[in-house]
């Protein structure tokens, strides 16, 4: 699932009183905190934040978590740095439940 499937639309009003550009509300992350199970791999020529995240939890979409983990890594893109350790938190689950908290709230 789409980390933005659940996110509310904002449209605010313009200075004419025209409805402007829907936009989503910011997103919040969660803290993610290091854990026994998660797993440590050196970069490899070819990997990118999406193909990990699909092989590790079965959805590219859940990129975002390992990027999160990793906060010495550009934020702005799927690739990674060639040769560098990156951590892969295994279980995402609280993950995605603090993220629901924060992001889903009315």
């Amino acid at each position: 699932m789409g980390r933005y499937t659940k996110i509310k639309i904002i449209s605010r009003e313009n200075k004419k009183g025209l409805s402007g550009v829907p936009f989503y509300k910011n997103i919040k992350y969660p803290s993610i905190a290091l854990q026994q199970s998660d797993v440590y791999v050196y970069t490899e020529e070819g990997d990118r934040l999406d193909i990990l995240s699909n092989q590790y939890y079965g959805d590219p979409t859940l990129w975002w978590i390992i990027s999160t983990a990793n906060e010495f890594l550009k934020q702005d893109s799927y690739y990674l740095p060639l040769g560098v350790q990156i951590r892969i938190p295994i279980n995402i689950g609280q993950i995605q439940a603090d993220y629901d908290i924060l992001n889903l709230r009315k």
